[in-house]
Parts: C-alpha cells; structure tokens; sequence
C-alpha cells in the first residue's frame, strides 16, 4: 500500500493546471445512459473513481473509448444489455448510484445497489428514491438493492426536496429529461457540478431552465441524443492547492481557476491575510511571511463553504494566530482527519459538529494515517509546515480525486515523494 512522504519547510512558487471536476465528469458519464447516441466528454480527469464508474457502465453495455490519453472519452450506450448495477462495483462508489435516474428514465427499470464510498456518515439515498416514486416510479428494497420500475414511463410532477441533496437533484434531473410533461425540482442543489450536468443534458436536447437556481424545471422530451461536453475546472482541487499554498506560503498561479467555483473559500482565505487574484490564465494565490489570522468556517451547500475542503481548511487553521471554529453540518464523522492532525501538534477540540483549532507556531513531522479522500489531502498539505518528515499512509483513497498530487506539489518546490510498500 503506498504511501505519501512530506518534509516540511518549502514555500510553494509556479503555477500548475486545474483538472476536470471529478464529481461533474462522474456524473456526466452516467448521462450517457440517456441517449442510444455516443457522448463525448473532453478534460476528463485521470482518476480512479473515473475508471471505477466506467467498469460500471461497461457492465451495463455501455462501450468507451478512451482518447488524448484518457482526458477525453466516447460513451455510447446504444444497447443498454443489463439494468443491473452490482455491489461488487457500487460499493466502492457512491456517484455510481446516479446510474438509476437515467436507468429508470431510458428503460423504465433499474436495480441498483446501495452506495458505498468514503466512510463520512450515512449519506441516505432516501431523497432520490423518493424522487422517484413522486414521478411514478414503483421503488422496493431487496437484499441490498433498491428496485425501481416505470413500465409506461415516468410522468412530470413537482418535486420539494426536504433538505438540499446534490444526488437526488441530479438523479431527477435525469429522469426527468425523458419523463412525459414537466417536472419542477424545488429546494434543488445550486452547485456549479449540477449546472454543468444541465449544461450537458441541455447539448444533448433536454429542455432545462433555472440551474444553478433552487428551482429547476424540466420538460420531457421523447428522446436525447450525442454531444460534446468539456469536464468543468474543479473547484475541489482547485481550492486545495489554494489551501496548500496558504498552508506552505509562497505564491502560484492555478491555470483554469475561477474564483465563482469557490467564492466562499476565497473569502475566508482573504480573512485570513492570504491574497487571491484573478489572472488572465486562473487564479493566483500568495501569502508572505508572517502567522495567518483565524477564520470561523461553517460548511453549508454551495454557494456556501464545501464540506469537501473543510479538512484542509482545518489544516490551514492550525497554524493560524488564534482560535477557530469549524462547523460540519453536511455530513458526520467528518472530523477523522482530527486525532491525525493532532499527533503532528494540533490543538484540535472536537465536539460533535463542531472542531475548535487553536493555532500552533509550528506542526511537527509524524506518520499518520488517511480516513477519507479528503482526510489524506489535508495530512499532506499539514505535512508542508511541519518541521521534519510526515508519512501519510493509506493514501489509496487520494487517487480517487486528485491526479497525481505528489507530482503537483513537487512541481512547486515541495519535497514529497509516493513510496509503495514493499
């Protein structure tokens, strides 16, 4: 198992790509279900999670070519020969559910395993099957899987989710594109993942207005067919390396940024005294010397602050001048990344929900552990101020959003390397 190597010290200089959004691009590929019409997809990111969902589709008859070295790919779902998706693949991640909406719009049936991925809280699926049924769907749980049917199709309707659900908004989307009449999504996910799959559904003949708003509405259509999409930047990434660079100071320019991805971070990193800036290529981050201030963050759906980058954001806060709250409200057990933090010389108090971070001076070197894709990001990017070496192991869950971070960082003066296990 490999693991990531970090000797801290360096300050961050140059400037490196953002890749293609994982979790848009995920999502984009299991739109492909929709039309008997290939897909293209161009800035795919080279990832596991996009290797993983691609041998679902295969599963499900889906052919794929793969050009450009894998950043652009073919799907053509002209034969859907099985609406069966096994555990043995769902499991390993949660974005393959958002097969059942398309699924269950193109065929009339799906039997799709319940979800698996990072071990971060329950994450129900109980607002996309509820989705469902309200679009006429007949849903029944079995050893597992979640049995969804819509023999004469599925009807328009207007739908008021509970609670915000980036899922469940884009599985009725979906099923939506092809359903008879016109469905209205309200209380929906305004996250710019859900607008760039409405950007592509649109490309491909839906009939699409008010994403990236609370209310969508959808006219059915009788069929769909191919286009040509580019992935988004994205904004996890994106926001990472933003992170890093105020974690290790310096200063580097992130080729494809777009401060609207990630308007709530760049305003808490500014609160901080880090300098964002937009350039004619991206983003630039800097920060000189000098301790950075404490900033309160509270995760919220977009455009608030992403639970996806709350444990590098952490990260940053423990070594800021002062004290900090962190706030989850979008998924529990997400503070695993704390205990971890806190052998490197963290002053973590977590409380439910809630993490108070007093800063420290400096972090110091230790083997620690990843729990999550996000966890091991933000073990690495303390590395970078730490005194000393840190070893992150189990870094398997990092190769599932980021492409080759090791390579990254390096690329801008940090001293990492990955070692596998011999």
């Amino acid at each position: 198992m490999d693991s990531i190597i970090v000797k801290g010290g360096n300050r961050l200089t140059g400037e490196i790509p953002v890749a293609g959004a994982k979790n848009t691009c995920l999502k984009l590929m299991c739109a492909a279900l929709l039309t008997d019409e290939p897909l293209t997809l161009t800035n795919v990111p080279l990832l596991s999670d996009v290797a993983t969902l691609a041998l679902l589709l295969e599963s499900l008859g889906c052919e794929i070519a793969r050009l450009q070295g894998g950043r652009a790919v073919v799907l053509n779902a002209a034969d859907i020969v099985d609406q069966k998706a096994h555990y043995d693949i769902v499991r390993k991640l949660r974005a393959s559910f958002n097969v059942l909406g398309p699924l269950v719009g193109r065929c009339g049936e799906a039997v799709v395993s319940l979800p698996g991925g990072c071990a971060i809280g329950a994450r129900k699926v109980d607002l996309h099957l509820a989705a469902l049924e309200e679009m006429g769907a007949t849903i029944s749980l079995s050893d597992g899987y979640v049995h969804a049917s819509a023999p004469n199709g599925l009807r328009g309707t207007e739908i008021e989710f509970p609670t915000v659900s980036v899922g469940a908004t884009e599985n009725a989307m979906c099923a939506a594109t092809l359903a008879k009449g016109t469905t209205v999504l309200r209380n929906a996910a305004r996250e710019p993942d859900t607008k760039a799959l409405a950007d592509c559904l649109t490309g491909m003949g839906a009939r699409i207005s008010g994403a990236g708003t609370s209310t969508i509405t959808i006219d059915g259509v009788e069929r769909l067919h191919g286009t040509t999409h580019r992935v988004i930047p994205d904004r996890i990434e994106l926001g990472t390396y933003m992170i890093a660079t105020g974690v290790a100071g310096g200063e580097v320019e992130l080729i494809d940024g777009r401060r609207e991805l990630v308007g709530a971070l760049s305003d808490a990193m500014e609160r901080a005294g880090i300098e964002i800036s937009e350039t004619e290529k991206g983003l630039k981050v800097r920060r000189d010397g000098g301790r950075i201030l404490p900033v309160d963050v509270r995760t919220e759906p977009f455009p608030g602050f992403p639970t996806d980058l709350q444990a590098q954001m952490m990260a940053l806060m423990c070594i800021a001048d002062g004290t900090s709250m962190l706030e989850e409200t979008i998924f529990e057990n997400r503070f695993m990344h704390a205990p971890e933090l806190i052998r490197m010389g963290a002053n973590i108090d977590v409380h439910g929900g809630q993490a108070k971070v007093t800063g420290v001076e400096r972090l110091k070197g230790a083997p620690v552990m990843a729990t999550d894709l996000r966890a091991s990001v933000s073990l690495i990017l303390a590395g970078l101020a730490a005194e000393g070496e840190t070893v992150v192991s189990r870094v398997y869950h990092l190769d599932r959003g980021y492409e080759h971070v090791e390579d990254k960082l390096g690329s801008l003066g940090a001293t990492i390397e990955r070692v596998s296990a011999t």
